[in-house]
C-alpha cells in the first residue's frame, strides 16, 4: 500500500489543502463534479463501445470530440462539470442530461459512495438508483466498474497512524424521498498529523441534528 499511486481524490486534497469549513465544501463539491465526470466518461466508453486511447478494440467510425462545460446545481452550490462530446453527435449524456441544471438528487447519493462501511453492493444498488429504469442494467454494470475504483482508492487509501488532532464537521443537505424533504448531514473527519498536515479521515452520513453520543461512537 505504501507505494500505492495517489488517488485523485488525495491529490486534489493535497493541491487544494483543507483549513477551515469553507474548504470541506469546496472538497465535497469536488468530490461530486469528479465522480459525475467519472460516470459521464464511462457512459461514453459504452456508447463507442471502447475506452479511451483503447483503439485496437475500436470498431466505430465514430470518436471522442473533447468535453463541453457545464454549471450546474447543487445542494451546496454551483458545481463545474465536464460534459464528453463525440464527433457524430449521438451520445446523449444519461446521468446529468441535456439541459439538466440541477444535480441535487444526484449529490446525495454520490456523497453515500465515499461514505465509510459501504460494500460494493451498497455501490451496485446505489448506481441503479441514480440512473434508473431509463438504463439497462448491463450497462450501469459497466459504469459502475469504471467508478469502483475512484471509490476504492479513496476508502483503502493509508492513514497515518497517529493524529495530533481531528475535527469534525457537517455538510448538511436536503433530501426529497415520496414527495417529503428531509435534512441529512455528512460528516466530514479532518484529522491533522504530527507535521502540521491535515488529511480527511472519512466521511459518514448522519441525521442533521445527532441527538446521542451513538453516532459519534460509530465512527470510532
Amino acid at each position: 500500500m505504501a507505494g500505492k499511486e495517489k488517488s485523485k481524490l488525495r491529490q486534489m486534497i493535497e493541491e487544494y489543502g483543507i483549513k477551515d469549513m469553507n474548504d470541506v465544501h469546496e472538497f465535497v463539491k469536488m468530490l461530486t463534479a469528479e465522480t459525475i465526470q467519472a460516470a459521464l466518461d464511462a457512459e461514453l466508453d459504452s456508447e463507442l463501445g471502447y475506452s479511451k486511447y483503447d483503439y485496437k478494440n475500436k470498431q466505430t467510425d465514430n470518436s471522442r470530440n473533447g468535453y463541453s462545460k457545464k454549471t450546474v446545481q447543487g445542494n451546496i452550490g454551483e458545481l463545474e462539470i465536464k460534459v464528453p462530446r463525440d464527433r457524430q453527435g449521438e451520445y446523449e449524456p444519461q446521468l446529468v442530461k441535456k439541459h439538466q441544471s440541477d444535480v441535487s438528487s444526484i449529490e446525495d447519493k454520490v456523497i453515500f459512495l465515499y461514505s465509510q462501511g459501504i460494500s460494493t453492493r451498497d455501490i451496485q444498488k446505489t448506481m441503479q438508483e441514480m440512473y434508473g429504469i431509463d438504463v439497462d442494467d448491463s450497462r450501469v454494470s459497466k459504469i459502475t466498474d469504471k467508478i469502483l475504483p475512484l471509490i476504492k482508492d479513496w476508502q483503502e487509501w493509508p492513514l497515518q497512524s497517529v493524529y495530533a488532532m481531528m475535527i469534525l464537521d457537517a455538510v448538511h443537505y436536503s433530501v426529497r424521498d415520496n414527495g417529503i424533504v428531509t435534512k441529512k448531514a455528512a460528516y466530514v473527519a479532518i484529522g491533522t498529523d504530527l507535521d502540521g498536515k491535515k488529511d480527511v479521515l472519512g466521511i459518514w452520513l448522519g441525521a442533521a441534528n445527532p441527538r446521542n453520543t451513538g453516532f459519534l461512537c460509530s465512527m470510532a
